[in-house]
């Protein structure tokens, strides 16, 4: 089952047929058309040569581990269950496979760039040679659009750099733009080293991922989210300038003065699509006082109960918590559940409790219809330690550790996300829900629908991905983006998802189950049809979304699918790059 949850919440076919199917899945069309396509002879040497020792031979963990007949299968599996260990591994990824859909594979060599001078030549090589390519940089791709069989890797781990400027401006414009605050990192940046450095050490905001271990690049060309997106925007919101590598070999610097149609595109288009994003500059904020966090559950006695607490809680969240000031997660589960994770911002604690005084009260005053399994536990500190990890080792049950020999102390991620690492993916739908079912006349058939829903699969609204109700500049700055503006108008993000804990084809003990997977999938479908007739022909997040999806171009673009149609044949004609649901793909 699966538990993507914000910081702080503890609970967060058969074998080989011949080489392409596995009980994950076949390759994908896109890439069975792009494999046909290998140079017999691609001149690995040269490649090499020219790179001066960043071209690596990439080996998988799992490959070797199925070869051996399942030989120290316990100790590596052990392994995936450490996103860092995942990160630095170019044969890996966070995620191992979607049940039907795609498993994880290695590619053949990798490009461990360190400059965007490298990356042109991997790109110049796969142009030439017809080596299909990959790009990892954090790995997390649901769609397994982060790994290839066959492939040449351009792993950009390391480029890191971190830099923050008091005055930029970006290339090209007029001399009366005013300079802003930023910071720009290289494409191998993870969320949680650019949060250390933005807001634990300078006292800055930027808007990134809620996952530490995410990679910025692909965050921000997928549209991202974060805990706080209803007041700052998307990730992809926040983009000043780019530095990428296109098709051609060119290096360039977008924004929205140069390459403007490429610019926008980078902002929601969806990663490693256009080209190969090396370097980013971001937007920051005056760092919030406090961030905070409201974390219980309630279970309720029967069913009407349960019909009374689901209606009282929308009636709440419309009245109280529909505003920038808070994000994150409401679950609501089949076995008559609520589970509350939510995180603030601009609050003090005591304005977290008065928001929810009157539903807690309402709550206690029916100790024969609800139980809370223990007092709900706010939270509230100081955004300057928020992504201290320090701090946080000493916040109870908030973080883990890495735990491979030497590496840094501050290798820290959310004890919510171990579930996600090397997670084998079931089914995963999303969709956004317009805020006119918070209208009263609406609530009943809101409260209807989660209630139907539930009752199948466990239902999970972010309400930090549904903008409506966020603040001004949040809402401008992610209208100019090519995300779905479905967005817009959305008070949250409905999520519906399960997932598995690893599990690799030809690995004894360790193989996916398929018939499990598929009757979870099955549920799932089932929880989501309440809310296709609810709120039909809503958006999706592409980062997020189902692999199976008939009508993805209109699902996660909507009417801006045409103008990233028109960007990608512009710079990238034969579509070097592309991927399962890339724009562009058949």
């Amino acid at each position: 089952m699966n538990n993507r949850y914000s910081p702080f919440l503890v609970e967060r076919r058969a074998l080989l047929r011949g080489v392409a199917l596995t009980a994950l899945g076949a390759l994908p069309p896109v890439r069975a058309a792009c494999a046909a396509s290998l140079s017999p002879r691609p001149n690995w040497r040269r490649l090499g040569k020219s790179l001066e020792g960043a071209l690596i031979k990439v080996d998988s963990p799992l490959a070797a581990c199925a070869k051996a007949g399942g030989v120290g299968a316990n100790s590596l599996f052990a392994r995936l269950k450490n996103p860092y260990y995942l990160g630095d591994e170019p044969g890996l990824t966070q995620t191992l496979g979607w049940i039907d859909a795609w498993t994880s594979r290695a590619s053949d060599y990798a490009v461990a760039a360190k400059t965007a001078a490298d990356v042109a030549k991997a790109v110049d090589f796969a142009r030439h040679s017809g080596v299909p390519l990959a790009i990892k940089g954090g790995g997390h791709s649901y769609f397994g659009n982060s790994n290839r069989a066959g492939s040449l890797l351009i792993w950009t781990r390391a480029m890191r750099s971190i830099t923050l400027h008091d005055d930029f401006v970006a290339a090209g414009s007029p001399a009366n733009v005013a300079p802003v605050n930023a910071v720009s990192v290289g494409a191998g940046c993870i969320w949680g080293e650019v949060y250390r450095a933005v807001c634990a050490q300078s006292g800055r905001y930027v808007q990134g991922g809620g996952c530490l271990t995410v990679g910025v690049a692909g965050f921000v060309q997928g549209g991202g989210f974060g805990s706080l997106s209803k007041q700052f925007g998307t990730g992809a919101a926040n983009l000043l300038e780019a530095e990428i590598v296109t098709a051609d070999g060119r290096v360039r610097i977008v924004n929205d003065v140069q390459h403007p149609d490429l610019f926008f595109a980078l902002k929601g288009g969806g990663g490693g699509t256009f080209g190969v994003v090396t370097r980013l500059t971001l937007r920051t904020h005056e760092l919030p006082p406090t961030i905070g966090a409201v974390l219980f559950d309630v279970q309720a006695a029967s069913d009407s109960a349960w019909q009374h607490l689901v209606s009282r809680f929308v009636q709440h969240y419309a009245d109280r918590l529909f505003n920038p000031n808070w994000g994150e997660i409401i679950r609501v589960e089949p076995n008559r559940r609520l589970a509350i994770s939510m995180m603030f911002q601009g609050l003090t604690e005591s304005q977290a409790r008065a928001a929810w005084q009157p539903f807690l009260e309402w709550i206690a005053a029916r100790p024969g219809d609800f139980h809370l399994s223990a007092p709900a536990r706010f939270l509230a500190i100081p955004g300057n330690r928020f992504w201290d990890p320090d701090y946080l080792r000493t916040v109870p049950d908030a973080v883990l550790q890495d735990d491979r020999p030497g590496t840094p102390a501050s290798n820290v991620f959310w004890k919510a996300n171990l579930g996600e690492a090397g997670q084998v993916l079931n089914a995963n739908e999303s969709a956004w829900l317009p805020k006119a079912l918070l209208d009263p006349e609406r609530q009943a058939a809101l409260v209807e629908a989660l209630i139907a829903g539930s009752s199948q699969w466990p239902i999970a609204l972010h309400v930090n991905k549904g903008l409506a109700g966020g603040s001004p500049d949040a809402l401008s700055r992610t209208r100019a983006t090519s995300t779905n503006p479905h967005v817009l108008d959305a008070f949250a993000l409905l999520i519906c998802a399960a997932d598995a804990p690893p599990a690799w084809p030809g690995i004894p003990g360790h193989e996916p189950n398929a018939d499990v997977g598929r009757r979870e999938a099955a549920a799932v479908r089932r929880a989501m049809m309440p809310f296709e007739k609810l709120a039909p022909g809503a958006g999706a997040y592409v980062s997020e979304a189902n692999y199976f999806e008939a009508n993805w171009r209109s699902r996660y673009w909507g009417p801006h699918y045409q103008r990233l149609l028109e960007t990608k044949r512009r710079y990238d004609p034969a579509s070097l790059f592309n991927g399962h649901q890339t724009v562009g793909a058949t």
